[in-house]
């Protein structure tokens, strides 16, 4: 009995050695590689936009609207991004209506292209752009506003308008001519 006493003794002496060490660490792992962001590349360039057709009828419209207004003896018709700033107006003057063009460039003439009717108008230079003289009763300005949807406005290196036929166009002719 002996024995197995002592074996006993050194059994429990053993486990309670063992049950004195240290617990064992888990491996040291190193951290995970951290992604460097690379920067993102450049835009491509927006695609040059579809030629134009040959028929101005299928020209997307110039942006911009109409608008109307009386002043003095007649009205004024504008078309542009904002009344105050018009790209061409339609002006009635003492029977005689004027069609003005805005921006920086000189021609001598402009020319006005409507579903019926397409004429080259003599000009006048201005401080603002240049103007054109046309009777009250010219059939160009009705032609303008008849026009199916749109009439363009061209020339002298400016970019060409695309000018949708409304309402407002007539209504000055309507109020010069009295």
């Amino acid at each position: 009995m002996r024995r197995s006493s002592v074996f006993a003794s050194v059994a429990v002496g053993a486990l309670s050695l063992t049950a004195c060490v240290a617990p064992s660490q888990p491996p040291i792992r190193p951290a995970p590689p951290v992604a460097v962001p690379t920067p993102a590349p450049p835009p491509a360039p927006a695609p040059p936009p579809p030629p134009r057709s040959a028929d101005w009828r299928d020209w997307p419209l110039t942006p911009g609207s109409w608008s109307w207004r009386p002043e003095g003896q007649g009205s004024v018709a504008a078309f542009g991004r904002s009344a105050q700033s018009p790209e061409l107006t339609l002006r009635c003057d003492r029977g005689r209506i004027l069609l003005s063009r805005y921006g920086s460039f000189s021609a001598p003439s402009l020319v006005v292209r409507t579903t019926s009717v397409a004429r080259t108008l003599a000009v006048t230079p201005t401080t603002t752009g240049s103007t054109a003289e046309l009777g009250a009763r010219d059939t160009l300005i009705d032609a303008m506003g008849y026009s199916r949807g749109r009439f363009v406005v061209e020339g002298g290196g400016a970019p060409t308008l695309v000018v949708p036929a409304w309402a407002e166009i007539l209504r000055v002719a309507e109020d010069c001519r009295g």
